[in-house]
């Protein structure tokens, strides 16, 4: 008699056993004959030490040519049960045993969700932190999203989440609280309505209805009666401005501050339900107190998460300091660029760099945390073999990636559509050190990022379809018993942005699914790895762990237009990119002839660090286009600037020169009259849309589809086309717009001609305008 059991034809299903889960054990035995008999012993040892043993008579099943199949049902069983079965076979008095087979109860996979939390330095090192933040999104994303996030996710105990917070956002955040920065938008909240001057009050107006229309301002009255006051061009009394103000800062408070009480750490609580309720007639004294529960939370981002992360609920990684493309500061002659018509910028070559921006990190992170990081997320998911051994020197035991970096490693590269091969972590050496890498799953985590939000009405439906994916997509393809994670990265801010006033429904939902199910467990990296007895998870150091052959440089981003898979492109590559980099480059060797030195000059490098930043390379080239791209590429000629400046020495006349064409913006809530001769014209909707342009004289026509803007600051739900820019000769654009949303309320704006015209040639002194 033959016997045989975890083959194709006589399985164990399911090969990971999750509490509470029958066990289908199929046997099989050969030849057929009468008088066989299969029977199963078994021994659980439970969580408590106590031990259960049985035995189970197996029933014949089927027979299949001169094979027969015997089929038992085993459990279910709890978690943490240790089970061993043996399979016994007996025909006659012949007695036929396999070996003993194993098993731990568990979940099917282990999920490990990272929230990536950015901003980049907005604030000019040269100046003093009153007044010099260039742009508000610090203040606004830590009152949309960066307390509420962890806060709403500490509300399940048994959930493990993985916050990557950047040193710079932290920074700022402490410059906010502790230094008396501030930004243009504070200072225009702070002015008194009825001490705006005309300038200030047109500026309020313009500027102050940056919120995403649908879930910022459609849903509350009052904020919607400013908008449709100031797009059909209404004057604007003294409450009118006054509510602006009050309403500009109600709308990006997280909606749980809008409809009710935040409980912050110390036991103080912070809430503006009560000015959102009122709606409108606000005082002086209303803003006055509605600033104070800005700062309350502030105050509190740092102190939640280093209380959630000494209790075990979160951990905290961190980014190198100022969010630089790593590799590309070790050396952008190994760039991984493949967009036609692409080539490299002049060598950039400074790893001194690259290791100072991570040790900065380490060093900002015990600051805020009281303890060195053990986990890293590189900017933008952007590694290379070259700058594994910084990583290692500093320390850091895990980082994350994409899959894309995995797909495209080794000689022939690694089958990532498997989750055998994506969802478990491998060991990469950084200095003689063993550190893990994670891949992430860019499927899953995007269908969070960019779909959801928009495929579904029902969050808790959206929620249910997300984790029915997951385990379609990983655990039901698991082909062994060995332990698997799922690795989950993320925007933060853009993400709970996308959702709106449906994101703590919606995160909730999804919360709430994950700490119930029987099948996944929820864990940080360093809970992954070092393990956890208390919820029955096994070490996985990384020194245990399959090594990487041959790592990609690579990010998670595949730059527009490039060839399949993910590159380094977005940030180098194309000419506006290239002549950034040349300009750093230059930077960086004339602070070197000076003997420039942390000691000497350490603001000048503070400078040079942050104009290292990713985001202004971000927003350079076609690939990301936008009215903001003006806005950032001045942010890093400034920082450069300052880095000669605070050295001694004499800036560049090519720093004073944009490297992109300026761009107008055009929206419907501001719409300018003029526009200089060869200026971008960039049109933003909050619906998506054509826009068709005729230019006077000449009658040539044109057609641009909108494109949804996502990034930094705005939200993902707003569109963009950018046209031109436009020769002298050209006198006027006129412009309209058709919506292609079904849904489109008549408040969207969607149905207006008007016309931008550049002034004459005799008229180009107004500039400004």
């Amino acid at each position: 008699m033959r016997i045989w059991h975890l083959t194709a034809d006589a399985p164990r299903e399911p090969m990971r056993v999750a509490p509470g889960q029958p066990v289908r054990v199929v046997v099989g035995t050969a030849p057929v004959e009468p008088g066989q008999a299969v029977r199963v012993t078994y021994e659980v040892i439970h969580p408590s030490g106590s031990v259960e043993r049985g035995m189970l008579n197996v029933p014949w099943h089927h027979n299949v040519h001169n094979a027969s199949y015997w089929v038992a049902n085993l459990g279910p069983f709890h978690r943490g049960d240790r089970v061993t079965y043996r399979v016994h076979g007996i025909v006659g008095d012949q007695r036929v045993e396999m070996p003993p087979i194993h098993f731990n109860v568990g979940p099917r996979l282990y999920l490990a969700l990272l929230w990536h939390q950015h901003q980049p330095c907005y604030i000019n090192l040269a100046q003093p932190p009153e007044g010099a933040v260039a742009a508000p999104w610090v203040r606004l994303h830590a009152l949309r999203g960066y307390y509420a996030m962890p806060a709403l996710g500490a509300t399940f105990p048994a959930l493990r989440v993985t916050y990557n917070l950047t040193p710079v956002l932290l920074w700022q955040i402490e410059q906010y609280v502790t230094q008396g920065a501030s930004d243009r938008w504070l200072e225009l909240t702070r002015t008194p309505a009825r001490r705006l001057s005309a300038a200030e009050q047109e500026e309020v107006l313009a500027t102050f209805f940056a919120a995403d229309w649908k879930s910022q301002i459609l849903p509350f009255p009052r904020y919607l009666e400013l908008y449709e006051r100031r797009r059909a061009r209404q004057p604007f009394s003294e409450q009118d401005l006054r509510d602006l103000q009050m309403w500009h800062n109600l709308a990006w408070f997280a909606p749980q501050l809008q409809q009710g009480e935040v409980r912050l750490p110390g036991g103080d609580t912070a809430s503006v339900a009560r000015w959102v309720d009122q709606e409108g007639a606000f005082r002086e004294a209303d803003i006055e107190e509605m600033l104070a529960e800005q700062y309350k939370l502030l105050r509190a981002i740092v102190p939640l998460h280093r209380e959630l992360q000494e209790q075990g609920l979160i951990e905290v990684s961190t980014s190198p300091y100022y969010h630089p493309i790593l590799p590309l500061l070790y050396d952008t002659n190994s760039a991984t660029i493949d967009r036609p018509g692409s080539c490299k910028p002049p060598r950039f070559h400074h790893p001194d760099d690259a290791e100072a921006q991570v040790a900065r990190a380490v060093e900002a992170y015990r600051h805020s945390f009281g303890r060195p990081p053990r986990g890293m997320w590189p900017a933008e998911g952007a590694v290379s073999p070259e700058v594994l051994p910084i990583l290692g020197r500093a320390g850091v035991e895990w980082i994350a990636t994409d899959q894309g970096v995995l797909h495209k490693s080794g000689a022939y590269g690694y089958d990532t559509t498997n989750p055998d091969v994506l969802d478990h972590p491998y060991q990469l050496r950084g200095d003689g050190r063993a550190l893990a890498a994670f891949f992430r799953d860019a499927g899953l985590s995007n269908l969070l990022a960019f779909r959801y939000h928009q495929a579904f009405e029902d969050m808790e439906a959206a929620a249910a379809d997300w984790l029915h994916q997951v385990l379609a997509n990983t655990a039901e393809r698991f082909s062994g018993q060995e332990d698997r994670v799922v690795t989950i990265a993320l925007d933060g801010e853009n993400t709970w942005n996308a959702y709106g006033a449906k994101a703590p429904s919606f995160f909730q939902a999804l919360y709430r699914r994950l700490v119930e199910s029987a099948e996944v467990q929820t864990v940080t990296f360093s809970q992954y790895l070092r393990g956890d007895p208390g919820q029955h998870l096994a070490a996985h150091p990384p020194a245990a762990q399959e090594q990487v052959a041959e790592l990609f440089t690579g990010s998670w981003i595949d730059e527009l237009g490039s060839a399949p898979g993910v590159d380094l492109g977005t940030w180098v590559g194309e000419p506006d990119e290239n002549r950034a980099w040349a300009l750093l480059g230059e930077a960086r060797e004339a602070l070197a002839e000076a003997a420039v030195t942390p000691d000497t000059h350490p603001r000048a490098l503070e400078s040079l660090y942050a104009a290292e930043g990713s985001d202004w390379f971000w927003w350079l080239g076609t690939d990301h286009a936008g009215p903001q791209n003006a806005d950032f590429e001045a942010l890093f000629r400034l920082h450069l600037t300052n880095a000669y400046r605070l050295a001694g020495l004499e800036p560049p006349p090519s720093l004073a020169h944009p490297l992109i064409p300026w761009s107008l913006e055009w929206t419907f809530e501001s719409r300018p009259e003029y526009a200089r001769p060869l200026e971008q014209l960039t049109v933003r909707s909050n619906c998506f849309g054509t826009v068709t342009w005729r230019l006077d004289p000449g009658g040539e026509e044109g057609e641009a589809v909108m494109q949804p803007v996502a990034g930094f600051g705005q939200v993902t739900a707003r569109y963009e086309a950018t046209l031109g820019p436009f020769g002298p000769e050209v006198r006027q654009v006129r412009l309209s717009f058709r919506c292609h949303e079904h849904t489109a309320e008549p408040l969207a704006a969607c149905s207006v001609e008007t016309a931008a015209a550049p002034p004459a040639p005799r008229e180009q002194t107004v500039e400004a305008r």
